[in-house]
């Protein structure tokens, strides 16, 4: 394990060092990670919300049989049967202890469906100050890449217009040297 881990370490510190250097590309993928977190985060509050739903229909399915149980204990004080009046309050009893638990759950799930859109939020917001500077710093590039290539082209035309004075004065020369040529072959058909 010594050796990987070793190897694992020796990669992170190149990939923090490339990113330190590269500090757009940083920002690229603080990017990515946010919008990650951002869907993450999207997907968790749609299913919150499709169990707040299931929650709710089951509290409502929960009040219907109370309602239906509540009828059903008048009918048998009524009837005068009050040996299914003591069984039917319990099971109304259990139902409105089963109807708080549903709800106090509902309400949980309510709770976090707020704090996901909270932190949704949150990541939207932090999403588009990233944004802003990698905007930023994609134009810094830009200007920095775009005063470069000035500086580039400058000192190529510079040392273009500074290599053709050599050119002329390497014509000169030549000129010269060919007629210093010409003047030494005279001489000699001269003797």
């Amino acid at each position: 394990m010594g050796l990987f881990d070793d190897f694992s370490r020796f990669l992170e510190d190149r990939l923090e060092e490339f990113l330190r250097k590269n500090p757009h590309l940083e920002l690229e993928m603080l990017l990515e990670q946010l919008r990650e977190q951002e869907e993450d985060t999207m997907k968790l509050i749609a299913d919150l919300q499709v169990q707040e739903k299931r929650s709710q229909d089951d509290i409502l399915a929960t009040a219907q049989e109370i309602q239906r149980w509540h009828i059903r204990i008048q009918k048998a004080k009524d009837a005068g049967r009050y040996d299914l009046v003591e069984p039917a309050q319990a099971r109304e009893d259990a139902l409105l202890r089963e109807g708080n638990q549903k709800w106090g759950q509902m309400q949980g799930l309510k709770d976090r469906i707020n704090q996901s859109q909270e932190l949704l939020t949150k990541i939207q917001q932090r999403r588009q100050e990233v944004q802003a500077k990698a905007t930023e710093a994609q134009k810094a590039r830009e200007k920095s890449q775009t005063q470069q290539r000035l500086q580039t082209d400058n000192w190529k035309s510079s040392s273009s217009s500074y290599y053709g004075k050599f050119d002329e004065l390497e014509e000169q020369f030549r000129s010269l040297e060919t007629q210093e040529e010409l003047e030494q072959m005279k001489r000699n058909m001269g003797k």
